[in-house]
């Protein structure tokens, strides 16, 4: 995957220092996705993530 630039006015304050975080939002947050079984990942990762942290789900994604 093509590296990406840092916007000049540096990462959205949302995303903090987490590295997991941090790659998120660098490589997946806002990019379209057209693929059937990303978009059905990120369907039910939503779902599981009513009442928590988005952090907690990246963290939970990765076992």
């Amino acid at each position: 995957m093509a590296e990406q630039e840092e916007a000049p006015h540096g990462p959205c304050p949302w995303c903090g220092t987490d590295p997991l975080y941090r790659a998120y939002h660098d490589t997946e947050w806002g990019v379209p996705e057209r693929d059937s079984r990303a978009l059905w990942e990120v369907l039910v990762l939503e779902g599981f993530q009513a009442g928590l942290s988005w952090i907690t789900v990246l963290r939970k994604r990765e076992n």
